[in-house]
């Protein structure tokens, strides 16, 4: 892809994940290509339809969710990175909760499937390896498995969907302070 093309196709979909987070998944796409300073045709070069946007938002979100717990393993504590992590985590479903009627209409569909799976599996790793080693560091205890921490954090940000206020940091650590009970330090 040519740089200028590369540039486009960054300045919409980071346009876009605002707008979606802001608007839901009836953002406007006019309005969503006027900002990111290209035409609607140039988007709609770049996805042949607000799904196709929308799957590319969701996915870019994702996909710098699970490389995000490898940079956070890298640079911080075990138990903070796996904290920062989930509060990340938290906020891609903030992404994800503007994109909930896209996701539903392709999560299903054949070309989808198999992403969709390949991303569960990417997302139980990302959360594997972090709890692992801030288990292994003695700071939550052992028998927490990375389904734990997901299904709880998708249940955050369910319930945090159609609160006026966003609370799902705090309940991301109040799940943290509770992985560590009984822990003895």
């Amino acid at each position: 892809m040519r740089a200028d093309a590369r540039r486009n196709r960054d300045a919409i979909l980071k346009v876009a994940a605002d707008a979606f987070a802001r608007d839901g998944s009836e953002a406007s796409l006019e309005a969503i290509a006027r900002e990111a300073g290209v035409g609607i045709g140039t988007l709609y070069r770049h996805f042949g339809n607000r799904d196709e946007l929308g799957l590319a938002v969701y996915q870019q979100d994702f996909d710098d969710l699970c490389t995000q717990a490898q940079l956070l393993a890298d640079t911080l504590p075990p138990g903070e990175a796996l904290r920062q992590w989930m509060i990340r985590f938290a906020r891609h479903g903030r992404t994800k909760r503007g994109l909930i009627d896209v996701l539903d209409r392709v999560r299903n569909t054949p070309e989808q499937v198999d992403q969709f799976a390949a991303n569960r599996q990417q997302l139980a790793g990302a959360a594997k390896m972090l709890l692992d080693a801030a288990a292994a560091a003695g700071v939550v205890r052992s028998d927490i498995e990375p389904a734990d921490v997901t299904t709880n954090i998708h249940g955050i940000c369910a319930a945090n969907r159609a609160a006026a206020e966003d609370r799902s940091e705090r309940a991301v650590n109040l799940l943290f302070d509770g992985m560590r009970y009984g822990v003895q330090r």
